[in-house]
């Protein structure tokens, strides 16, 4: 453990963190050289080079770093800075040494609401993305997936975006496990406002984590720039659906520049959500990955257990019991009915019934077809 980094280290890279739009490469290599307390001195009186001065000159005068930290403590946040234990330094290893190529070396400081520590929790983490405009199926997949992951102990990081970002943080959560959202805009700011209610549940049992300041509001281009942390921050990205050009082929593209594992899975050849996905594992870019085991076992630092057969599975759960057993009895014995109809023949509410179905799934007592959600007998 090192030393606490001094409350002038810290306003320091505060006052950094706005004066400067991500990801300044030149005002990094003031930093990396002199120590944030005396580059954002310089950077203040305007006694830096031109390349710093143009990525500087437009905001140096604006001081509110008391101010945003203030902001950042009244939202139940803090300010995360390389010199805090707290610093996922691993994660970032490969922007550093891959940061031409990504769009941006690591952060200059990290703005976090949530109560975990975010070394820690990105240690064994994956990225689940996908398109906006998400299919049924897609959203399906992506919550089984970031159910299953997260019941594993890995923690799923996303983009809290519509579609496929929703359903990966929404299953984490439905799991009772860990996710991170990485913003285009302040850390206490609700966007999209849609997701208002889901990114304050994110701050309260997992993190929101963003590189612009309190107050920040979204832009085109900071959605491109905040993909590279969602790519470094695990140690591999599942794709789920993607256009031919969307944010989520853009943080495919970091991923493989950070010489991490991409994963996609494949879609209907009819459907324009998947045809990124395709063009990815036709030009041999991606690995095709259908169950939370593959994967597990895709990502190998942590990749302990292989893939096995369904068949070869045993259930976790053993017999349902409670709202699982009302579940499980409310499926179709010979053909699949539907989340809603689930929870009608159930009683139970249809949240928390998508977040049983793959549960049992996993444990081999459903199965997910065309029509919806299938029966399978318990032996």
């Amino acid at each position: 453990m090192t030393a606490a980094p001094t409350d002038e280290v810290r306003l320091a890279r505060a006052y950094l963190s706005r004066v400067a739009e991500p990801y300044p490469f030149a005002l990094a290599g003031l930093v990396a050289q002199l120590g944030p307390v005396q580059a954002a001195e310089l950077v203040r009186t305007g006694e830096v080079s031109n390349d710093v001065a143009s990525q500087t000159s437009a905001r140096r005068a604006t001081e509110r770093a008391e101010e945003d930290l203030a902001l950042i403590a009244q939202r139940g946040g803090r300010l995360v800075i390389p010199e805090d234990d707290e610093w996922p330094r691993w994660p970032f290893v490969a922007l550093d040494q891959h940061g031409r190529r990504c769009g941006g070396c690591e952060p200059l400081a990290l703005w976090v609401r949530g109560p975990h520590d975010l070394a820690e929790v990105t240690e064994k983490a994956v990225a689940i993305v996908g398109s906006r405009a998400a299919s049924g199926y897609g959203e399906h997949v992506a919550a089984e997936f970031a159910y299953g992951l997260a019941a594993a102990g890995v923690t799923v990081v996303s983009g809290a975006a519509y579609g496929i970002d929703g359903a990966a943080h929404r299953g984490a959560l439905g799991a009772g496990g860990l996710t991170i959202a990485v913003l285009a805009c302040g850390a206490d700011i609700a966007y999209p406002a849609g997701h208002q209610g889901l990114l304050g549940k994110i701050a309260r049992e997992g993190l929101v984590v963003s590189e612009y300041p309190p107050q920040g509001t979204p832009a085109r281009h900071r959605f491109l720039t905040r993909n590279r942390l969602i790519a470094a921050l695990g140690m591999g990205t599942v794709v789920v659906e993607a256009g031919r050009r969307s944010g989520a082929k853009n943080t495919a593209a970091i991923t493989l520049a950070l010489g991490r594992q991409l994963m996609v899975v494949p879609g209907p050849v009819t459907s324009v959500s998947s045809v990124g996905c395709h063009e990815l594992l036709r030009d041999g870019q991606a690995v095709s990955v259908s169950s939370v085991a593959e994967i597990v076992e895709s990502v190998g630092r942590f990749g302990d257990d292989l893939a096995t057969e369904p068949a070869e599975k045993e259930s976790a759960l053993g017999a349902p019991q409670g709202e699982a057993m009302r579940v499980y009895e409310a499926l179709g014995l010979r053909c699949g009915v539907s989340d809603e109809v689930v929870s009608v023949e159930s009683g139970v509410p249809l949240e928390r019934v998508r977040a049983l179905l793959p549960e049992l799934e996993l444990a081999g007592l459903a199965l997910a077809v065309d029509e919806g959600w299938q029966r399978l007998e318990v032996r």
